[in-house]
């Protein structure tokens, strides 16, 4: 019944994503645009959320609970909400998703997974302490009916056992008739993670929505890791 459960939850995340609208890539590492190739343990869920205010007034309030199933491999299954303000509109969308791992990540070896809708993260683990993640995919902004290609590259080094420096350029390749959509885009930022359960991130963003304005964002993500599971640290190496 479990197994039945989880691939149907998967087929229903797969089928939603691509009727959902399209206009920005965000996978699934907190309020950062780059994804690494890793996943949580089956079993485990977590909370993320953040707040994100531009120096042109736009807004974005998020919320991102996802858990791990195990259908046939482990599959992290989240459901991305987010209020935002965009030259005064508000709006809401939410965004379901789907990622497994396909090649698991380790130091010297390149690990990949894969996301329902066509996003595909890499990451390449140096050491135990840094790692780069590199994402690429399809992305259709069914609102002008135009294909972007999505790409994105990041660094994150954790130099304590508490803190994390990540640094990541993002962004859509194609034609717009807004210069800025398909601009580079650019966040950088500190996590801090004291113990399995909690972190929060401070982050300094650039164009992140192809608005072409400053951002700050401020995320906390609350972990419920399987109970006497192998601590995230250990299994990544990373916060």
């Amino acid at each position: 019944m479990g197994n039945r459960a989880g691939c149907t939850a998967t087929a229903i995340a797969a089928a939603i994503l691509a009727w959902l609208p399209a206009g920005e890539v965000r996978a699934a590492n907190g309020a950062y645009a780059v994804d690494a190739a890793d996943i949580s343990e089956a079993g485990s869920c977590k909370i993320e959320s953040w707040l994100s205010a531009a120096s042109n007034t736009d807004f974005s309030a998020v919320a991102n609970p996802s858990c791990v199933v195990n259908p046939f491999k482990p599959v992290e299954l989240s459901m991305l909400t987010n209020r935002a303000r965009s030259d005064g509109e508000w709006s809401t969308t939410i965004q379901p998703k789907a990622k497994t791992n396909i090649a698991p990540t380790g130091v010297g070896r390149l690990g990949y997974s894969f996301y329902a809708g066509g996003l595909v993260p890499a990451t390449f683990r140096f050491n135990e302490n840094m790692r780069l993640n590199l994402n690429g995919g399809w992305l259709w902004d069914r609102s002008v009916d135009r294909h972007y290609l999505a790409y994105g590259i990041s660094f994150d080094w954790k130099f304590t056992k508490t803190l994390q420096w990540t640094i990541e350029a993002f962004g859509q390749a194609g034609r717009s008739d807004t210069p800025s959509v398909v601009q580079p885009r650019f966040q950088t930022g500190v996590r801090y993670r004291p113990n399995e359960i909690f972190s929060v991130d401070l982050i300094y963003g650039r164009n992140i929505t192809g608005e072409n304005a400053n951002w700050i964002t401020l995320g906390t993500t609350i972990r419920f890791p399987v109970p006497d599971g192998k601590p995230a640290r250990e299994r990544t190496g990373h916060l």
